[in-house]
């Protein structure tokens, strides 16, 4: 648990981030279109992206140990930085999410846009290759690490795409994106903490 629990409060910091993938799974679960092909499609690449960044990087840092400081380092760094601009965002406010308009049409448009959105947006190998894979290499076991992160995937996109109806009264409050830009800042914040120590 002490491998599990900071993997999957990183990995949920990290995919919380409401970015273009993230309103495509809520345009589609407001729309009740082909939600299960889409949370899966987005799911499992994260799943199969983590893995390689905790498997990889756990190889790397065996073959040249010196690489492992200067990731955690630079994870400190990005955590820092990725926190405090979530609290920028929740001191500015006026966030929200713009989920309405035409999703894509059928099964295969919808995970065609959905696999693009994913595996052609540079930030997502930051994400989960680079940043999880160097802070999992800071835990007893970078498995348990890396299992937490995959979990985390799985429920973000499950309760989006299936919960979207009930979360688009509640983000239409601009007091709801404070509440959720202070709480990934607050996460990213303790494991930058817990990276530095």
């Amino acid at each position: 648990m002490d491998s599990i629990f900071p993997g999957f409060a990183l990995g949920l910091s990290l995919i919380l981030a409401i970015g273009a993938q993230n309103a495509f799974v809520l345009r589609q679960g407001l729309r009740r279109s082909h939600v299960l092909g889409v949370v899966l499609t987005c799911a499992l690449s994260d799943a199969v992206l983590i893995a390689a960044g905790v498997a990889g990087f756990g190889w790397l840092v065996e073959a040249a140990p010196w690489i492992e400081p200067v990731f955690t380092w630079g994870g400190t760094a990005f955590l820092l930085a990725y926190g405090g601009l979530a609290f920028r965002a929740a001191i500015r406010g006026g966030g929200q999410l713009h989920a309405a308009g035409t999703g894509a049409g059928g099964l295969r448009a919808a995970l065609a846009t959905c696999l693009a959105l994913t595996w052609l947006n540079p930030h997502v190998y930051l994400d989960t290759v680079v940043l999880l894979g160097s802070v999992a290499s800071t835990y007893p076991s970078r498995l348990g690490f890396g299992a937490g992160a995959v979990t985390a995937s799985f429920v973000f996109f499950f309760s989006l795409g299936y919960g979207a109806r009930f979360l688009s009264p509640v983000f239409a409050r601009p007091a709801a994106w404070r509440v959720l830009d202070l709480g990934v800042g607050a996460v990213m914040w303790a494991l930058a903490v817990k990276l530095m120590l």
